[in-house]
């Protein structure tokens, strides 16, 4: 019952705090206090009775962590390094703001030990016992709402949130009408990067016979891309009348979404051997001047062990077009490998959001009543906003419900300390 009602707490400070998480004004103590505390020996005895030992325990690994990255950024064989000094500074730069709170907090956990002691040596004098009495319920719900900050920057977070991503759109059951469904989904695509201010570009693409796409990859770069876009994950239904239906029926089709953060090969959990890679060059044909359409500029690469084909025709060179037909692998491979280890440690990877499998149906877009149902959410939208790139609200709701799910396991977790 206690660890339920510790999940309960937790949660209830989770959704308190999120709205506004970078907007905690907390309050100082008064130039009074901070004068009687300073004269007499301090004690850092708040942390250890406000705090659970288990988020105590946790915040001192990170700070431990935080100082050891210091320590190494200062070491000259490190220094010399550009590239695990690029590294080290990004890893150390993850713990800074939790750090930074939880000094704050010890601070106010000390400032708080001081005014309980002036509160008890205050005998007879009203207005000093006012004084300490207000100083301790500032200092009180700061450690509050510092508390429920540090909550959520404990929180794990995805290696991968701020790649850029590779986004494939494939068109599923349906026919031509699937196509149709997937050419909507890349324009809502590229309105929503756009909106987001990325760049977007197809790298990819086979085009339906009767318009749309049977195939589409769009890059997708110039932020934190993946800690939003990976979310549309999945499959996406539509209902709909196609225009070729003259009795009216309704049709449903479905395209299917696969997000992938973009890798750099020494990001990579296994290595690409060249032996593996199966690559031949064709003329790319289309717009682009002689160049493009007498020289052989496009690439058609296969990575046998896999069998993963991509065939990359976009650039004005043979040369970009294998940099960016390798690019394309790499995510796809890297994806693979998440998607292998998520399955051994999670074991039922159905019920986790934006995990990419392509079984998972989110979104069903009805054109009939002009709604977008997203299935994890159990909200609806409106179809011509969702259509035209006005889908973020979703996009931070399957936010706070990822973090409300990790929330859950760390008060699971704490409730086995």
């Amino acid at each position: 019952a206690t660890a339920v009602m510790r999940a309960a707490n937790a949660l209830a400070c989770f959704f308190f705090l999120l709205p506004s998480a970078t907007g905690f004004q907390v309050a100082r103590p008064s130039p009074l206090l901070r004068a009687r505390h300073h004269c007499r020996p301090t004690r850092r005895s708040g942390v250890a009775m406000e705090m659970s030992p288990f988020m105590a325990k946790r915040l001192n690994s990170v700070r431990m962590m935080f100082n050891e990255l210091t320590e190494r950024l200062g070491d000259p064989d490190v220094v010399s390094d550009a590239s695990l000094l690029m590294k080290l500074s990004t890893e150390r730069s993850n713990y800074e703001e939790i750090v930074d709170k939880y000094k704050e907090y010890e601070d106010m956990a000390e400032g708080l030990a001081g005014a309980k002691e002036m509160f008890e040596e205050s005998g007879d004098d009203p207005e000093m016992k006012e004084m300490a009495r207000e100083e301790m319920k500032e200092l009180e719900q700061g450690m509050g709402a510092l508390e429920k900050e540090l909550t959520v920057l404990l929180l794990p977070r995805d290696p991968a949130d701020d790649k850029n991503v590779m986004v494939e759109i494939r068109a599923g059951t349906g026919g031509g009408e699937a196509n149709l469904f997937s050419g909507d989904l890349v324009q809502a695509y590229t309105k929503y990067g756009q909106s987001q201010g990325w760049t977007v570009r197809m790298v990819e693409e086979t085009a339906g016979d009767d318009g749309g796409f049977k195939n589409a990859v769009l890059e997708m770069s110039g932020g934190p891309v993946y800690s939003k876009m990976k979310f549309e994950a999945g499959v996406h239904r539509v209902q709909r009348v196609p225009a070729t239906e003259s009795q009216g029926r309704v049709h449903t089709s479905t395209a299917t979404v696969a997000v992938m953060p973009e890798i750099e090969e020494v990001d990579m959990l296994v290595k690409i051997d060249p032996k593996d890679i199966s690559l031949t060059t064709a003329r790319s044909g289309g717009a682009g001047g002689q160049n493009v359409n007498k020289v052989e500029t496009a690439v058609d690469l296969t990575h046998i062990p896999t069998g993963i084909r991509i065939f990359c025709t976009q650039e004005r060179s043979q040369l970009k077009n294998r940099e960016q037909a390798m690019k394309m692998l790499r995510a796809k491979l890297y994806q693979m490998q998440v998607e292998e280890q998520q399955a051994k440690i999670a074991g039922d990877r159905a019920a986790q959001i934006g995990s990419g499998g392509r079984s998972e149906k989110i979104r069903t877009y009805n054109w009939k009543d002009s709604r977008v149902t997203d299935h994890r959410l159990g909200q609806n939208a409106d179809l011509n906003k969702v259509l035209g790139g006005g889908f973020d609200d979703l996009v931070q709701q399957c936010i706070l419900k990822d973090q409300q799910d990790k929330l859950e396991a760390m008060m699971a977790e704490q409730a086995t300390q």
